[in-house]
Parts: C-alpha cells; sequence; structure tokens
C-alpha cells in the first residue's frame, strides 16, 4: 500500500509539474512570426530562420513589386509580425503606408544595411524619366529619392540602418538600384544582417540562427567561386547581354558582365522610340550581345531588337522575384544558379 500511494503521490505530482512546465513549453517552441517583404528575402528568412519561425511573404512569387499595392491580410500579418525583414535602398516605396496600417512595434531588419549602393547611369534616369512622364526612375512610377526617404523614414529602424549608405542622409534624384541581391558577396551581408536581427528578436535561438546562416554563406562562397570560374573563360569583351531592365547591374559589376537594358529600373516603365534605336545601334555595334527576357517583363521590344539585330534571344532571366517553389530558380540560391547557368551558356565561344 504504501508503494502504491508513493507510486500516486509521484504520478500526481508529475502532472502538477507537467501542468507547471507545459505553457512555458510551448510559448517557448511556438515560431516567432516574420514578416519578409518580397520572395527573395522571404527565402533567405526560411533559410536562415527554419522551424523558428512563422514566415509571412508580402510580395510573392511572381509578384511585381513596381506595382504592388498591399492589402488588408498584409496589414494583419504586419500587425502581428515580431520581426519585419526588408530591402531597403527605396525599394519598397509601399512600405510607410503599410507600417501606418498596421501600427507595427516589431523589429525592423533593412538586409541590405552595409553593401556598396551601385549608382544608375544618368542616361537611364533621363530616359525611364521620360517614359515615366517626367517623373524620375523608380518603382511604381515613383521618385527614388522620395521613396527612399519616406520608406526608411517611416521607421526610425530602417532609416539608422540606411545611415552611411547615403540613403537616409540625404537624397540621390532616384540614381540608387535598390536590386543588390543580385550580387553573392551582397547576399552574404544580406545573410549576416538577417541572422542577427532573427537572434536580438529571438535570443533562446540566437546561436541556430547564426550558425544556420553562416552554413548559408558557405554555400554562397563556393556558388560565386563557380560562377567566377566559368566567366573567367569567357574574353571581356562578349560579355555583353541585353535586358529589358537595368536590374541586374550588381551581378554584371562582380563578374565583369555589361547589361544593356532597354528601359530604366522599373518594371512599369515603358521604352521610348529613342531607346529603342540606340539599343539596337548598340547591339549592332556589338555584333554577338545575347538577348534575355525577365519573367515580370513584356518580351515585345526584345524581340523587336533581335529581329532588327539579328541577336539571339536567350531564356528568362529572373531579377525581382523566384520562380515556383518547384522550378530550378525558386530559391535565391537557385535562382541565382540559373541566371548564371543561362549567361555561361548564352556567352560562352560556340564549340
Amino acid at each position: 500500500m504504501r508503494g502504491c500511494r508513493l507510486l500516486a503521490t509521484l504520478f500526481l505530482g508529475a502532472l502538477g509539474i507537467s501542468a507547471w512546465v507545459s505553457p512555458a513549453a510551448s510559448a517557448a517552441a511556438e515560431p516567432m512570426p516574420v514578416v519578409a517583404s518580397f520572395s527573395v528575402l522571404g527565402d533567405m528568412v526560411a533559410e536562415i530562420g527554419g522551424d523558428h519561425v512563422k514566415l509571412t511573404t508580402i510580395i510573392g512569387l511572381g509578384g511585381d513589386a513596381h506595382s504592388f499595392e498591399p492589402t488588408p491580410e498584409h496589414v494583419r500579418a504586419l500587425s502581428e509580425a515580431r520581426v519585419l525583414v526588408v530591402n531597403g535602398l527605396g525599394f519598397e516605396a509601399w512600405l510607410p503606408r503599410l507600417l501606418a496600417a498596421s501600427n507595427f512595434q516589431g523589429q525592423q531588419v533593412v538586409a541590405s544595411r552595409g553593401i556598396e549602393p551601385r549608382r544608375l547611369l544618368a542616361s537611364h534616369a533621363v530616359d525611364t524619366g521620360a517614359a515615366q512622364a517626367g517623373q524620375s526612375h523608380g518603382h511604381a512610377g515613383h521618385d527614388h529619392a522620395a521613396d527612399a526617404g519616406a520608406a526608411q523614414g517611416g521607421a526610425a529602424q530602417a532609416g539608422a540602418g540606411q545611415a552611411g549608405q547615403g540613403q537616409a542622409g540625404h537624397q540621390h534624384e532616384g540614381d540608387i538600384d535598390p536590386h543588390a541581391w543580385q550580387s553573392l558577396a551582397n547576399g552574404m551581408i544580406y545573410a549576416r544582417n538577417i541572422a542577427e536581427g532573427l537572434a536580438k528578436a529571438d535570443p533562446a535561438n540566437a546561436a541556430d540562427y547564426l550558425a544556420r546562416a553562416n552554413r548559408y554563406i558557405e554555400e554562397m562562397k563556393k556558388l560565386d567561386a563557380e560562377v567566377r570560374l566559368a566567366l573567367g573563360q569567357i574574353a571581356k569583351d562578349k560579355r555583353k547581354v541585353v535586358v529589358p531592365h537595368d536590374s541586374l547591374g550588381y551581378f554584371g559589376r562582380d563578374y565583369g558582365i555589361e547589361f544593356i537594358p532597354i528601359m530604366g529600373i522599373s518594371s512599369q516603365a515603358e521604352a521610348s522610340a529613342r531607346n529603342v534605336a540606340a539599343i539596337v545601334d548598340q547591339v549592332r555595334a556589338v555584333g554577338g550581345a545575347a538577348i534575355f527576357l525577365e519573367g515580370s517583363a513584356n518580351p515585345k521590344m526584345a524581340e523587336q531588337i533581335a529581329r532588327e539585330t539579328g541577336a539571339t534571344v536567350g531564356g528568362v532571366l529572373y531579377a525581382d522575384t523566384l520562380s515556383e517553389p518547384d522550378q530550378p530558380a525558386g530559391t535565391y540560391l537557385g535562382m541565382f544558379k540559373w541566371n548564371a547557368g543561362q549567361l555561361i551558356y548564352a556567352l560562352r565561344p560556340a564549340r
């Protein structure tokens, strides 16, 4: 009997301890709600956060950041989030409205903090400005300088995060290229910033975030070396590519490719007759430039230039969005491998 009473006491005690511990354990196991602004950042957050985060991506696969408008669902998701990961550099022109509507009180992570921004060519700004009825080139027809100031000024964290990059301190009249993820060297900076932001918001899992980011960065370093080796076998004067928009400049800067954009930076821009004539002249002068399409861009202008120059039209390159998850460009590293592979295939000498 004494043994039975002891077992019963221990059993009831265990139930009491279990009832006392379970709520805390359950709370600790609950994934942290995180919002990423678009698909590339969403994939990075998923890679680094793993099971510790519950992710919502605002601009999903195939979405166009240049024409995006937030919905009530996005407002709700952001109001419940503990972390918001954005690109910065004026990319999220819609951010101030969403922050105001959601009353977001969490931590904002500017993934591009610390990168060296690429400046756009003045000619691109002029041409696209004319195409957009006198406005300087930008996303959704907005001025990049105004968007950068508003988007980052809308939240103190983002504004501070861009200090030192020349974004928060003064305006650049729309000459900053926000597509910094198109460089693996920048992608490594993005990964570190995201890991540090997640770790700050969720210290209990900080070590795991940093470890996952380090493994991710090692993959980027390996891929970067492979791309450099492959492109290094192609003569520099043959590394010329016509693209719809000026969105792959960071890739070109890293690997010595000259991208010739038909339009400016926004997928909503329309090419003027002067733009097209100038590109035709450039392609004819090069005598071997490949022409590539973009997933969200209208192919008509590229096809017209190909007809007039005899240039070969290559495949689709991904700039602002990933492909479907089951496709080769369905992740950030997959997108980079796809783009690099398409370019290398088109530019390498015929065997």
